[in-house]
């Protein structure tokens, strides 16, 4: 098969890093896999470089770079002269579906990677494009939800029934391992002792991943265990930054809080971490969670999206923006069997959600889409 992804960059994200995963996996199968990407220069154009498949940018030059964008992204697509175009998120599914009848016939298939979506927390650019996903959406051969959580939000969108299926994220496990030495280098790295409970959330800072229930959850573990440490990864906008920092500093997390930005060697950051948590408002399938948990690290997470599957009874959900439910299961889990939690956790991932059997299911439901009349 020759199959050409989409997608804005690849730029750290859960949805870029699972793109990328399912190229590598089908390029290594053997089918001609290339990359398309609005905006070039994403920490993980080098994974995909790496593995042998094409990545070239359509050089977008902001937001308002509309008519000679479009005319490099056809142009494109038409060179390629793929069997199937696999696009990502709701703006590269838009413009796929919109430019279809120009291509000359490729299949497309669609990635869905989010469930129920809070649209005022979003510009009026983002809100079209998620309203545009909904109404183009028949024109799409086939539609790949990454959880049951979305493929419900995705139904009362209006998706067709009969295009749309679930093919669970997988994970890399043997990237995403445990890895003790890596872990305390990175403890070095943010200046926490080795021996410190260190609670972290690896999350870009967006609205929808609700850092403030974090920060508020932190405040109340400190009172009960003064030695915590926590850590948020991710990097966003200055404001946004700005705005938790000052929350933070008024609840008395002052040095206890470590803001780390992006990091690119994420096996160090979970390994680094005695528990892994996650606030977000809306999820579908949160990487983080089982990333976390393939390098041994436990999780605490809001109720969203196929949260709990992922977690099973490794770790524990919770009620959105329940900071006092956050920090009374994080003490529980900090009072536990580190170890034997750590066990657990991997062992759930391994079985469950594994790249092999997720690239399987992809590949045998594209190969599929192209025997369809």
């Amino acid at each position: 098969m020759r199959i050409t992804f989409l997608s804005r960059s690849l730029q750290i994200g859960g949805a870029e890093r699972q793109l990328a995963l399912t190229a590598r996996h089908l390029h290594g199968l053997g089918h001609k896999v290339e990359v398309l990407v609005f905006y070039s220069g994403g920490p993980l154009e080098e994974d995909v470089a790496a593995a042998g498949i094409p990545v070239r940018s359509l050089d977008k030059g902001g937001r308002w770079d509309v008519v000679v964008f479009l005319a490099r992204l056809r142009h494109a697509i038409l060179s390629s002269k793929p069997d199937i175009l696999y696009s990502f998120l709701p703006v590269p599914n838009v413009l796929a579906a919109l430019f279809k009848p120009l291509l000359g016939g490729p299949r497309l298939a669609w990635a869905v990677r989010c469930s129920d979506m809070d649209l005022s927390l979003y510009d009026r650019l983002s809100r079209m494009s998620y309203r545009m996903e909904g109404q183009l959406a028949r024109r799409a051969d086939l539609i790949i939800a990454n959880s049951e959580a979305g493929r419900r939000v995705a139904l009362t969108r209006g998706f067709p029934e009969d295009r749309l299926e679930v093919i669970p994220n997988g994970i890399d496990t043997v990237h995403f391992r445990p890895d003790g030495h890596a872990g305390n280098r990175q403890r070095d790295a943010w200046g926490i002792e080795p021996t410190a409970p260190l609670i972290g959330m690896v999350a870009r800072l967006d609205p929808i991943k609700d850092h403030g229930t974090l920060i508020a959850a932190a405040a109340e573990i400190t009172r009960r265990r003064p030695d915590a440490r926590f850590v948020c990864v991710g990097g966003g906008p200055a404001n946004l930054s700005a705005a938790l920092r000052a929350q933070a500093e008024e609840a008395g997390l002052g040095s206890r809080l470590v803001w780390a930005g992006s990091c690119h060697d994420m096996t160090a950051v979970y390994n680094a971490l005695d528990l892994a948590v996650l606030t977000s408002r809306s999820e579908g399938f949160p990487n983080v969670l089982a990333e976390s948990m393939a390098c041994g690290c436990p999780c605490v997470s809001t109720r969203v999206g196929d949260a709990a599957e992922i977690i099973g009874d490794t770790g524990y959900t919770v009620a959105v923006g329940a900071s006092d439910a956050i920090a009374v299961a994080c003490l529980e889990l900090l009072e536990g069997d580190r170890a034997a939690q750590g066990v657990a956790a991997r062992r759930r991932i391994v079985n469950a959600f594994s790249i092999e059997a997720q690239g399987a299911r992809t590949e045998q439901r594209l190969r599929t889409l192209l025997d369809q009349e």
